[in-house]
């Protein structure tokens, strides 16, 4: 079991815009409304390298930005977890039919945003940051295994840890094999119990078979993206009441996350 708190989270996802919204919404004083959500423009960026972001990476800006500076931290002093399930869909989509043509032509940008932890390295760039940097897939457990990982670091290298997860939908034909509708970012700055005066988290990993949870004041169909497994727990987090949820993690074994004030 480990202990982290939590200094600041941020969210975009349709009908959830920000986490000012979204805390009205999981706690039930305010009704949920699905909107799209706009996509983000990474002016974080330098001119070329924003032109050369790819989706994925302009979804870990703006979340992980805006907790960033929800938490008042230097982004050279916080480590970041990066965590998706899909990762980039359009990327791979675009490399494909370029693989398909002849002669073969891959576009050097799409190669190097084709790997797993090219929005951790546009996050390092755009905050100038040489702090660790981690990018993590574990299927439908990727947040999960991501906030595992988050904690582990806050707690073996007592350093804040930012954890950001991301998923957005495939292009077809892909999507037909994998039909995710809508795109969902999360972000949570994670620190040690003894930092700030946020919410604390204990954080285990049991074999037990628990359903997990999910917030009565949203739609189910949210659930079809695997990072909006994040949003029982942001749901605590919003309603800053005591409790504990599953979250899903690997094929025989669940997350278990129990808030405390």
């Amino acid at each position: 079991m480990m202990e982290v708190r939590v200094a600041a989270c941020a969210v975009a996802g349709p009908g959830l815009p920000d986490w000012a919204t979204a805390q009205e919404v999981l706690a039930g004083r305010r009704p949920y409304v699905a909107t799209a959500v706009a996509e983000p423009n990474p002016v974080l960026l330098p001119p070329n390298e924003r032109r050369r972001a790819s989706g994925p990476a302009r979804w870990v800006l703006a979340v992980g930005h805006a907790a960033l500076q929800a938490s008042g931290l230097a982004a050279t002093d916080v480590a970041t977890v990066l965590t998706s399930s899909g990762s980039d869909g359009h990327i791979t989509d675009q490399i494909c039919k370029a693989l398909a043509t002849n002669p073969i032509e891959v576009s050097p940008t799409r190669f190097h945003n084709s790997v797993h932890n090219a929005p951790g390295g546009y996050w390092s760039i755009a905050l100038a940051s040489r702090a660790p940097s981690t990018s993590l897939c574990a299927g439908s457990g990727s947040f999960g295994a991501g906030l595992l990982e988050a904690a582990a670091q806050v707690t073996v290298e007592q350093r804040a840890v930012l954890v950001i997860a991301y998923d957005l939908p495939y292009p077809e034909p892909l999507s037909a094999l994998w039909p995710l509708r809508d795109p969902f970012a999360v972000a949570m700055m994670l620190v040690e119990p003894s930092r700030g005066n946020g919410p604390t988290l204990s954080v285990s990993v049991d074999s037990g078979a628990g359903t997990p949870h999910w917030p009565t004041t949203l739609p189910r169909d949210l659930a079809d993206n695997p990072a909006a497994a994040a949003l029982p727990l942001l749901a605590l987090l919003a309603c800053r009441a005591p409790g504990t949820i599953v979250l899903p993690y690997l094929a025989r074994c669940r997350l278990v996350v129990e808030l405390r004030e």
